[in-house]
């Protein structure tokens, strides 16, 4: 608003206003993000996201997200790797959403030459219904006194997070509300450069097992 006013002060150039008018375009578009991401959690807080339908083979949607975020991690020098594969019962888009948000922010938090690692595990190989997701970095550990917070929305786990996040403190809220609906759950643990998000998920009948994920996100 402030820099809006300045421009409409006085007569300006048509180059100068094309300039006020790309920032103003670039912050509405931030601003609109947020209200969509509160809009969505105000969603899953009233039960009413979509309910799990279809039959998602989840590391097909994993490599393609890898794909997506191949030239970012190139520019960072980071190294993607996935290992394993499952199908799961769910929202293809929500689950699309949620790695999503973690592979954002294990970029934005790996220091160039590291790795993020993707597991999937399949639980019914082992006696059980439910399907492991990990997405594990390296990075500044997170804070003891910090764990708790960790998916509470705009919260930021300390000043390094502050400095390399670009976000409103959202995504991993929202992470958590997807796996949620998913009958799933998540802790985070974090020590020695390494955090990781634990969750757990009750079996579910049918062609896949429910939705459960492991991720790791640096602050």
């Amino acid at each position: 608003m402030t820099q809006t006013e300045v421009a409409l002060s006085r007569a300006r150039t048509n180059e100068e206003y094309r300039e006020v008018l790309a920032s103003n375009l670039e912050e509405f578009e931030r601003i609109a993000r947020m209200v969509g991401d509160m809009l969505f959690l105000a969603q899953a807080e009233n039960g009413r996201l979509p309910r799990p339908v279809e039959t998602v083979a989840l590391d097909d949607d994993i490599r393609a997200l890898i794909e997506f975020y191949e030239a970012l991690a190139e520019e960072r020098q980071v190294r993607m790797t996935i290992e394993g594969r499952a199908c799961v019962t769910g929202d293809r888009l929500m689950l699309r959403r949620a790695v999503s948000n973690l592979l954002s922010n294990a970029l934005r938090h790996t220091a160039a030459g590291g790795t993020i690692a993707i597991l999937i595990e399949d639980g019914d190989r082992g006696g059980n219904d439910a399907v492991t997701l990990s997405v594990c970095n390296t990075g500044d550990t997170i804070p003891p006194d910090q764990l708790p917070r960790i998916f509470d929305r705009f919260h930021r786990a300390g000043t390094n997070r502050a400095r390399h996040g670009e976000g409103a403190g959202l995504g991993l809220a929202i992470t958590r509300s997807i796996v949620l609906a998913h009958g799933g759950d998540i802790v985070a643990t974090s020590a020695d450069g390494l955090t990781r998000f634990h969750d757990h998920a009750a079996a579910r009948h049918g062609c896949a097992p429910p939705f459960s994920e492991t991720t790791g996100v640096s602050p």
